[in-house]
């Protein structure tokens, strides 16, 4: 591994990483990319779990990638997959990065636009998944009673 192979920022799925961390840190800053997925993929790909980003080869990335992009289909278990049976087509899917954040984001809008309870505690700003909200949750609002000093009181205390 000469310092010609060292790259400072490596390109993985979409986002830039730091060359300087771990593989498994490295590979979990991939969103929808946890650190058991990590693992397996290292196991998998036979590659050591301390070693640095930079030092990774093109065909490891790529390699890297395709496992990411369909993980049932390289031997890993089916629940390892973020989206199984998605609505639309009914497959075990891995999705990652914008991807993920764009289906997330739709998922919540068709919440709303059907107007199912899940959808209307979203719209509304509240917590869905039936969480307590009498003490939580407030969103900034001051918390406590503060009161005013009398004058009286104020009075008496310059005697």
């Amino acid at each position: 591994m000469s310092e010609q192979e060292y790259k400072h920022i490596v390109r993985l799925a979409g986002h830039d990483i730091d060359g300087q961390i771990n593989l498994l840190q490295g590979l979990t800053s991939v969103r929808g990319v946890g650190l058991r997925l990590s693992k397996a993929l290292v196991r998998k790909l036979n590659l050591d779990p301390k070693m640095r980003l930079g030092f990774l080869s093109e065909e490891n990335i790529s390699e890297i990638e395709t496992i990411l992009k369909n993980p049932v289909e390289a031997g890993m278990p089916e629940w390892y997959v973020n989206r199984p049976r998605d609505r639309r087509t009914g497959k075990m899917i891995h999705l990652i990065g914008a991807d993920l954040e764009f289906v997330h984001r739709s998922d919540i809008d068709r919440l709303k636009r059907i107007r199912s309870w899940r959808g209307v505690r979203h719209s509304l700003g509240l917590k869905v998944r039936g969480q307590h909200t009498r003490t939580t949750g407030r969103g900034g609002v001051a918390v406590g009673v503060s009161r005013k000093k009398l004058a009286k009181q104020a009075d008496k205390g310059t005697d």
